[in-house]
C-alpha cells in the first residue's frame, strides 16, 4: 500500500513487516520506516537484531502473542496505535513476516481508517517463503506443485470448516502457519481424506535463523519425529516439493 502524505505535526502509522527473523531479510523500505519511529509497537517473534535497528530515542511497546497467551488483546493494540498517532507521533507497528499474512494487519488498517489516521503498510518476507527457501523447499514446481495454499494451523480442529478433501488433492503445497502443535490432527485429516501417508512433509523451526532446524520425511512418520510445540516459531509444509529439500529423509 503506497504511502499517504503525512502532514507535519500530525501522527502517522507505519505497519511494517520485519520478515522471518534476520535483519538482512527486512526490506530497505521497512528499515527506512523503522528509523523514523518515535514509538514502536512490536510482536513476540521480532528478533533482537531487528530490534537493534530501532532508534534509541523511540519508545518500545511489547504486545506479543503466543498460543493461548495474548499479552495485549487486538482491540487494545488497535487503540494504542490510534492513541499515539492522535498524539502526533510517528508510530511503527512492527510485525514478524508480512503484516497481511496472518498478521492481523488488515484489522489494524480498519481501525486506523475508522479513526482517520494516516498510514502505510510495508510488506515483508512472509514465513512461508522465507522458511521454505531456507529449508530448500520450493513452494511451487512445474512438475510437482502448481499451487500453494497458506492456512492457520492453530485453527485446524474439528470446527475449522477446512475443505480437507480439497486439501488432500495432489499437485499442491500446503503450508500451515503455527501448525506444529496441530500436526497429528492435520495429518490424520489429510490422510483420511485421501492423501498418501508417505507424502513428503516437513517441520521448519526457527526458519532463516542461525538456530533453524528442519525435520523432513513422509507425513505419517513426521508426526512421530516432529518436535513438540514450544516457544520457537514453527511451520508445517506438506507436499511433493518437500522431497527436493536436502534435509529430506525418505526412510
Amino acid at each position: 500500500m503506497s504511502e499517504q502524505t503525512a502532514i507535519p505535526g500530525q501522527g502517522f502509522v507505519y505497519i511494517v513487516g520485519a520478515g522471518p527473523g534476520p535483519a538482512d531479510l527486512m526490506t530497505l523500505r521497512a528499515l527506512n520506516r523503522l528509523q523514523r519511529a518515535e514509538v514502536v509497537v512490536h510482536d513476540r517473534l521480532i528478533t533482537q537484531e531487528v530490534l537493534d535497528q530501532i532508534p534509541a530515542s523511540a519508545e518500545r511497546l511489547y504486545v506479543g502473542k503466543a498460543l493461548g497467551n495474548h499479552s495485549v488483546p487486538q482491540d487494545q493494540i488497535n487503540a494504542l496505535l490510534v492513541q499515539h498517532a492522535q498524539a502526533g507521533r510517528q508510530v511503527v507497528r512492527l510485525k514478524g513476516g508480512d503484516p497481511f499474512v496472518f498478521g492481523r494487519g488488515g484489522e489494524e488498517v480498519q481501525a486506523l481508517q475508522a479513526a482517520g489516521i494516516g498510514f502505510e503498510v510495508v510488506p515483508g518476507v512472509t514465513a512461508a517463503s522465507g522458511c521454505s527457501m531456507a529449508a530448500g523447499i520450493p513452494l511451487t514446481h512445474r512438475d510437482l506443485a502448481g499451487s500453494c495454499v497458506f492456512l492457520p494451523g492453530h485453527l485446524a480442529d474439528e470446527s475449522s470448516g477446512y475443505d480437507w478433501s480439497a486439501l488432500a488433492r495432489p499437485g499442491q503445497t500446503r503450508v500451515f502457519y503455527m501448525g506444529v502443535q496441530r500436526l497429528p490432527h492435520i495429518a490424520q485429516q489429510l490422510i483420511s481424506h485421501g492423501l498418501a501417508p508417505d507424502t513428503p512433509a516437513a517441520v521448519v523451526r526457527d526458519g532463516t535463523r542461525t538456530s533453524q532446524r528442519v525435520w523432513a520425511t513422509g507425513l505419517s512418520r513426521l508426526v512421530t519425529l516432529a518436535p513438540s510445540y514450544g516457544p520457537q516459531p514453527g511451520l508445517v509444509i506438506i507436499g511433493e516439493t518437500v522431497q527436493l529439500s536436502p534435509h529430506y529423509n525418505q526412510v
